[in-house]
């Protein structure tokens, strides 16, 4: 099986679900060949530089506008005939690509990459599927492109949600957003919190804090630890120095203020800090506090409670392994469906006020049937392995093109 994936940068969650999907074949099928391709980076790396810096810089400077804009393409208006126009003025380039690696089957996911290898199809007369994963949690016009074959969404409210922009209720497939399978494997919770330093006996916090703003991080971070339940922080700042350096000043300052923490620190490589922290015998808030981890799902295993932004792959890792959500700050647009999904759903709450973060915590964690209810709901609303559908569909589909070719 020759497979190419259609993928982008921005966000990071594209990737991810590419690379989730390129594993998940190569371990069925050892002897295909999977090529995940930038489809912005490829076209142009002028504009991929200028639509990964704009997202970023609308989505953090800018929110409201950027959940304009959002709303804006999501209908049929000159600006998106532009971005189509802008599109096929590409496809060109990308025609010796597809001739010399000759896929059997194109997987994109993400919107730009969605309409690439739409108009690629169309335009250049070329026999071969396309299934295009949505990669979040409520439907999105960007997404729909008349040459794509199969649509996968993240649950079967997005059935109706597709079908209302005018894809054929025959192609929409709810197998939910593809993750690695190490999510989908279940550990022994005690001995995995015990090798890392954690009481298996108190609940579990864990801060997904890469994708937070600076200051973001540290007033959750300063409004949970004020909770008077007994718990224990793992945060994790994801490769982001910034953040990791300006956690660890602010826990140092805590702690020369005699707040009793106790710090376990995870260094990035080659990181100089000139903090020293000291250790306390009787801890209050036992934190971890990790730079970068590939573990991210021995994390949420041994979790009760992750409080993060709600990205699409973030929420669907939290899905897999049956982790009930806090979500802090969700961007208009995208994160903001996300969100209303999700706890329309029972599957997260919300604690983006700050002066409510405290009792929000608390009132999880002085009622664990609230945060079963919570686990119930996401088992319920679970897919299962997308990855494995997915490549059972793939198969499907490049039978049937075979025989009509």
């Amino acid at each position: 099986m020759k497979v190419l994936i259609f993928s982008a940068t921005t966000g990071g969650g594209h990737m991810r679900a590419a690379n989730a999907i390129k594993e998940y074949i190569m371990a069925k099928q050892p002897d295909s060949v999977v090529r995940i391709e930038d489809t912005i980076e490829y076209a142009s790396p002028f504009l991929n530089k200028a639509v990964t810096e704009g997202y970023v810089y609308m989505a953090t400077k800018t929110p409201k506008m950027y959940g304009t804009f959002y709303k804006t393409i999501d209908k049929e208006t000159p600006m998106n005939k532009t971005f189509e126009i802008a599109v096929k003025q590409y496809r060109k380039k990308f025609m010796p690509m597809i001739y010399d690696f000759a896929p059997d089957i194109i997987v994109t996911t993400h919107p730009i990459g969605t309409e690439m290898a739409s108009a690629i199809k169309i335009k250049e007369n070329i026999n071969i599927p396309i299934i295009s994963i949505v990669t979040d949690f409520a439907a999105h016009q960007t997404y729909v492109s008349d040459g794509v074959d199969a649509y996968i969404v993240s649950s079967a409210e997005m059935i109706g949600q597709m079908m209302l922009r005018g894809v054929d209720g025959d192609k929409i497939f709810p197998y939910g957003i593809p993750v690695k399978q190490e999510f989908f494997k279940r550990i022994d919770k005690k001995t995995a919190m015990e090798s890392e330093g954690l009481n298996p006996d108190v609940p579990t916090i864990l801060i997904m804090a890469g994708s937070f703003g600076v200051t973001d991080v540290l007033k959750v971070y300063h409004k949970i630890v004020k909770s008077p339940c007994d718990f224990q922080i793992v945060a994790i700042t994801g490769k982001n120095e910034k953040l990791y350096e300006t956690f660890v000043k602010y826990l140092s300052k805590l702690t020369l203020n005699n707040t009793l923490f106790e710090f376990d620190l995870q260094k990035p490589e080659g990181f100089k800090s000139s903090m020293k922290l000291s250790r306390h015998k009787k801890p209050f808030k036992p934190t971890k506090l990790l730079y970068y981890t590939n573990e991210v799902e021995k994390y949420m295993q041994i979790a009760d409670l992750i409080v993060t932004k709600p990205g699409g792959l973030t929420v669907s890792e939290s899905i897999a392994t049956v982790l009930p959500m806090g979500i802090f700050k969700a961007i208009p647009g995208q994160e903001e469906q996300n969100a209303d999904y999700l706890i329309r759903n029972g599957m997260a709450v919300r604690i983006e006020k700050t002066n409510q973060c405290t009792q929000t915590i608390t009132d999880l964690l002085s009622h664990p049937q609230k945060l079963e209810q919570m686990r119930q709901s996401i088992e319920k609303c679970s897919c299962g392995n997308s990855s494995e559908h997915i490549y059972g569909l793939m198969q499907e589909l490049i039978e049937e093109y075979s025989k009509k070719e």
